[in-house]
């Protein structure tokens, strides 16, 4: 079987050293479709390197991802990268990330589902600097074809959306090249950039990368519920429930909690076809 759960599961971590300037979160965060309008004082938070702010989702691709990429190379995962989905996203901060960093993110297999149809493979990454852990990054990847192993089916973690009126809800227009501005902050998928590569993949047309329209909903929720206040974000986790294209329109529908804002993000133009489930920002 090409996924060994056991043998993934007792695998050594492994670390790679990672390093960012204000240059890459500058980068990310244009990818995210800050800086409109150029002169607004919210944005040039992100942009201008004298007032830098730093979204926590940048952890998502400091080191152009590597904890995800050492993760999909471990020990008794041997899959068809054809057949493998990003079914959910989560971070928790210890710290604010700083603007200038260099640390080292360790990586491994945490756990190992079986739905049946699919394995799903939890990929813990670790990162901590000279002063301490910075934060950790769980991303669950579906594997389609390699279930039923008799596993444990694992957690289901959906919640249904709050029974009433959004407590504020706002769209943020993708640009045409988005994702090929996006994809400069590591995640080099032709499926996001690549008409023909996307065909073979089944669409029509290359999408946006889902760890974008996550950073653009965080954006979206420091901005409208933090006032605009990127470490009052303490976690961040969402369930990946649907495609975007470049050029769409994304509908982020928000809800005060406690401990923080429950969102979902649908496609505008797709009569409000589901993209982002079960979403939560934990706050200061």
């Amino acid at each position: 079987m090409p996924i060994d759960a056991d043998k993934a599961l007792a695998a050594e971590p492994r670390s790679a050293t990672v390093e960012w300037d204000h240059k890459d979160i500058q980068l990310y965060h244009l990818g995210l479709g800050a800086g409109t309008p150029a002169t607004d004082p919210g944005e040039l938070r992100y942009t201008l390197e004298s007032r830098l702010h730093v979204l926590p989702s940048f952890a998502t691709v400091a080191g152009a991802g590597m904890g995800m990429l050492g993760g999909l190379s471990a020990p008794g995962i041997d899959v068809d990268l054809a057949a493998v989905l990003h079914g959910g996203q989560s971070i928790a901060l210890h710290r604010p990330i700083p603007v200038r960093g260099r640390a080292v993110t360790t990586s491994r297999i945490a756990a190992v589902y079986d739905k049946g149809k699919a394995a799903v493979l939890v990929l813990r990454s670790e990162t901590a600097d000279d002063d301490g852990p910075l934060w950790t990054s769980d991303a669950e990847i579906f594997v389609r074809g390699e279930g039923g192993f008799g596993g444990e089916r694992g957690p289901s973690g959906r919640t249904p959306e709050p029974d009433r009126a959004p407590d504020r809800t706002v769209t943020r227009h993708i640009r045409e090249d988005q994702a090929l501005l996006y994809r400069l902050s590591g995640d080099w998928n032709p499926l996001h950039a690549d008409p023909d590569f996307a065909r073979q993949a089944g669409f029509d047309r290359p999408i946006l990368h889902g760890l974008c329209t996550y950073g653009m909903t965080l954006k979206a929720v420091v901005d409208t519920a933090l006032d605009g206040d990127t470490g009052r974000v303490r976690a961040y986790r969402t369930r990946f429930a649907g495609v975007v294209f470049p050029g769409e329109t994304l509908r982020i529908r928000m809800w005060d909690a406690d401990g923080g804002v429950r969102a979902a993000v649908t496609a505008v133009e797709r009569d409000d076809a589901p993209v982002l489930a079960d979403t939560f920002v934990t706050t200061a």
